[in-house]
């Protein structure tokens, strides 16, 4: 079947060196309010994938997303909150991106065409079928991510994918896909606009989801969060006092202190004493 680029087709505006400022920001804005209509209508695909994710990492797995570009740089911005924000091991939830996470900041979109890379890498994470793998393309035809989903599948790795375009080739290897259509980009084929958006949406579901199900969050609060700033030591000591009814802040932050985070020190303390 041939993919249809959507993510190509020609803006639905024109002419826009000839706009105002406020008419700019309101295009915009109308075409941003498309994308979570786009992602509601992929919530089943999504849920189908964060419940492969959840029993993968649940039984002892990692989850691996690949990518390039504006995609695999919000994967990477969505990844690393995770050990400070749930508590959770650096290296279960991982990013193979294009050219590096180092170079997070050097935008090697020429890498993206590199077949090798993405398994390359894998391969050094010793990644095997206890894991899951998630190839993240706007266009559904990136050759890094493509080429890394082939191997995978081959491997017998179960893959899954996050992509803008119907009947992508990326899709075809993903076990799991998600297609998210949010339509022509206000400036034509610049993906980093609603594509992007809808990704990052994306990506905040699936790891606030997996974590809540994996057991990081108790009622609405981060009970597992590091304590690596004072920011979040205030907010922590805050959290503990309201969960188990202590009125003292210092107390509560000794005691805090002395267990390492929320979810133990409710675990060893009561009300009463430390």
């Amino acid at each position: 079947m041939q993919m249809t680029r959507i993510t190509e087709q020609a803006s639905l505006y024109d002419h826009l060196e000839t706009k105002s400022v406020e008419e700019l920001t309101q295009y915009i804005n109308q075409e941003d309010a498309k994308v979570a209509a786009a992602i509601k209508v992929a919530l089943p695909q999504i849920n189908v994938l964060i419940e492969q994710i959840i029993a993968k990492l649940a039984a002892g797995g990692r989850m691996f997303y690949i990518g390039a570009g504006s995609g695999g740089r919000l994967s990477v911005l969505d990844v690393i909150e995770l050990p400070t924000t749930y508590g959770i091991e650096k290296g279960r939830v991982n990013v193979v991106l294009a050219g590096g996470v180092a170079q997070l900041a050097e935008a090697l979109e020429e890498c993206e065409d590199d077949v090798n890379e993405a398994w390359t890498k894998l391969s050094e994470a010793q990644v095997s079928p206890m894991d899951i793998v998630i190839g993240i393309s706007a266009s559904g035809s990136t050759p890094f991510v493509l080429e890394g989903l082939k191997k995978c599948r081959a491997n017998q790795i179960t893959t899954g994918c996050i992509v803008s375009n119907p009947d992508s080739g990326i899709a075809a290897q993903a076990d799991f896909p998600v297609e998210v259509i949010t339509g022509p980009e206000f400036i034509t084929g610049s993906t980093r606009m609603k594509c992007g958006t809808a990704q990052k949406m994306i990506f905040d579901m699936i790891s606030t989801t997996t974590m809540i199900r994996l057991g990081r969050v108790e009622g609405n609060s981060m009970v597992n969060v590091k304590l690596i700033n004072d920011k979040i030591l205030d907010r922590a000591v805050l959290m503990l006092m309201d969960k188990i009814g202590l009125t003292d802040y210092e107390e509560a932050k000794q005691g805090l202190l002395k267990y390492g985070s929320v979810k133990e020190a409710m675990e060893n303390l009561s009300s009463k004493s430390i």
